[in-house]
């Protein structure tokens, strides 16, 4: 049996975090898949250097707004099959959703809205979040092992923010938002971080920049990687790397046996 790991990174503009030893994280990571949300960058921008990471074949979805949300793949497996977005029309002009198909599992990387631009937008993640679990459902009908990996905009449990106090009115960590995160895992899909780590206190994976939070450690657990309760026996590790800089997230991994 091989081990299989999966990294998910919130990279806040791929241009950016390129300039910031990206290439170079990987070489040392090897990651045999990577998915990245928040690329920030269109089909028409994107060079060779940026796609072509020797050893990976990639695959990307954009927002049809510029400079705007998006996610990547980077894989050494070719998938069976990828699919751009959730295959619903409303959730899927901004570049949110790819979904990998491996003969072993399925992978959705996802970068989830964020509602705190107003109540449209909360209203709109609510709803992208049921659209995703009709679909995530549908896929579990089948019998396939799931993956989902991806910024979830939400801590869903006081351990996963400093602050929890400060934020209960917050998008993020509202009651509303908390409650759809417990219904989530309620369907039996598990939040691999603490199957391994359990209640470990003080693990986040993003922090405000304009706070300096992350020298104080003041953040949000908001990356997750979830597993459908058939992958059970072959997790082998979760982490989160909270040393890895270069975007305002860092990036969070899944080791499998398989």
């Amino acid at each position: 049996m091989g081990k299989q790991k999966l990294y998910s990174w919130n990279v806040n503009g791929i241009r950016s975090v390129h300039k910031k030893g990206f290439l170079e994280w990987v070489e040392a990571t090897q990651p045999d898949i990577l998915g990245l949300q928040e690329t920030k960058i269109s089909s028409d921008l994107l060079t060779p250097a940026l796609m072509h990471i020797p050893g990976y074949t990639s695959y990307w979805t954009h927002a049809e707004k510029k400079g705007y949300s998006g996610v990547a793949i980077f894989t050494k497996e070719a998938p069976l099959k990828v699919q751009e977005g959730l295959g619903v029309p409303p959730f899927d002009t901004e570049g949110r959703t790819l979904i990998a198909e491996y003969p072993d599992f399925t992978l959705f990387n996802i970068y989830f809205p964020n509602g705190q631009r107003g109540d449209d937008r909360l209203q709109y993640k609510l709803a992208f979040y049921d659209a995703f679990l009709d679909v995530f459902n549908q896929y579990k009908s089948q019998g396939k092992k799931l993956i989902v990996c991806g910024d979830f905009n939400t801590a869903h449990k006081p351990i996963d923010l400093a602050r929890p106090k400060e934020n209960e009115k917050i998008s993020g960590f509202l009651p509303i938002e908390r409650a759809w995160m417990d219904k989530f895992v309620n369907e039996g899909y598990q939040d691999t971080f603490r199957m391994v780590h359990g209640d470990e206190p003080h693990q986040y994976s993003w922090w405000n920049v304009r706070s300096r939070a992350r020298e104080r450690n003041v953040g949000w657990r908001i990356d997750y990687f979830f597993t459908s309760p058939n992958l059970e026996s072959q997790l082998s590790h979760a982490d989160i790397h909270q040393g890895v800089m270069g975007s305002d997230h860092c990036p969070v991994s899944l080791e499998l046996s398989l």
